[in-house]
């Protein structure tokens, strides 16, 4: 545990959920933790105890929050969970805080496993996180990977020939791990209040991360299913991708996790990796602060001689990288250094070469 970290409180201690069980963390709240073969080597899954309008009345069973990848070997997690983890009761719906793999790779199997002559098992998710999931799910290269993404990280100074080479290669990796998204969906917006289990939660939208990310906040409970717009050990990634070039999302991340200021002090947040947490409004500040020392970083090298996003990574990441980590540390540096260029502290070149360079306007 780190420092930071131990400014948080942790309720379960670190007592975790083992594979294919559930653990409770509050009344009707099961937390779920299934393996990534990634470095984040985990992701946290909610079931919330539900009920349901149906054609003979109420249906009594459960809402997952969140779905993992798909691999034969969470499909086996979750039917563990299925068989001794749900009370007999079914699956009544599916939400997901946002599209990436994680969160979303299982909810097409999850729905139509759920799905009955009578009840249909609906993925709830927001209508922009829908839309990216659905474009990179039929898309030839999907996202992260073909000649465009290669062309963008060059542009930002990445020369490594072989990660230039493997990037152009990838041209399958969302579709790996999310090989079909439902063909229909539920609707969040930021303000929505979804009753679950006759409790109200509050539907909060988020930027920077994802498209349109939506956590979820009881006021009753005072729980927050913050997926990944609130970590308690790392920051969240805030990357800039090849699909929108020149995109601000650092500055959207940072003013969607205000949002949560409004919420209570004792808040119990649930997060997406990491453990149960209090301490809302000190992590928050965590982030701001963490965030602002990045920056300063940034602008103490810029200012020095004018950096690509390549020259950036090492001052940020002080760790070797594999490809699947570069990819993600590029798109943090570009991201850090869009926020001084568009607030006009640092100026954008285009060099003979063609790359991009951020530097102030006296170098």
């Amino acid at each position: 545990m780190n420092a930071l970290e131990r400014e948080l409180k942790y309720p379960m201690g670190d007592t975790l959920p083992g594979p294919g069980t559930t653990l409770a963390v509050a009344p009707g709240i099961k937390w779920i933790r299934m393996s990534l073969p990634f470095a984040l080597n985990h992701i946290n899954l909610w079931l919330l105890r539900d009920e349901l309008d149906g054609p003979g009345g109420k249906l009594q069973g459960w809402t997952v929050v969140d779905c993992c990848i798909s691999r034969d070997e969470s499909k086996a997690q979750w039917q563990q969970i299925f068989d001794n983890e749900l009370q007999g009761l079914p699956v009544l719906r599916v939400i997901c805080t946002h599209m990436h793999p994680d969160h979303i790779g299982l909810a097409h199997w999850l729905c139509e496993r759920w799905t009955t002559p009578t009840h249909q098992c609906r993925m709830w998710i927001s209508a922009t996180d829908y839309g990216v999931a659905r474009l990179a799910s039929v898309s030839p290269t999907g996202f992260g990977g073909g000649d465009y993404a290669a062309a963008f990280y060059a542009s930002h100074g990445l020369v490594n020939a072989d990660y230039i080479a493997q990037i152009k290669a990838r041209t399958n990796y969302f579709t790996n791990l999310v090989p079909a998204v439902p063909r229909t969906f539920r609707r969040m917006m930021d303000g929505d209040v979804i009753t679950i289990g006759g409790r109200a939660w509050a539907c909060i939208s988020g930027y920077g991360h994802a498209p349109e990310h939506i956590a979820l906040y009881c006021a009753e409970a005072r729980i927050l299913i913050g997926g990944d717009m609130m970590l308690p050990r790392i920051s969240t990634n805030v990357s800039v991708h090849e699909n929108e070039p020149e995109a601000n999302p650092l500055r959207q991340f940072l003013d969607s996790i205000d949002k949560f200021k409004a919420l209570h002090a004792d808040t119990l947040t649930l997060p997406a990796h990491g453990k149960p947490f209090t301490g809302l409004y000190r992590r928050i500040q965590q982030l701001h602060d963490h965030h602002a020392e990045r920056l300063a970083e940034v602008m103490q090298a810029c200012t020095a001689k004018p950096c690509s996003a390549a020259d950036i990574v090492p001052i940020m990441f002080k760790r070797e990288l594999d490809l699947h980590q570069m990819t993600f540390a590029m798109g943090e540096a570009v991201a850090h250094l869009h926020v001084p260029w568009q607030e006009g502290r640092l100026r954008r070149t285009l060099d003979a070469d063609g790359t991009y360079r951020f530097g102030t306007t006296g170098n």
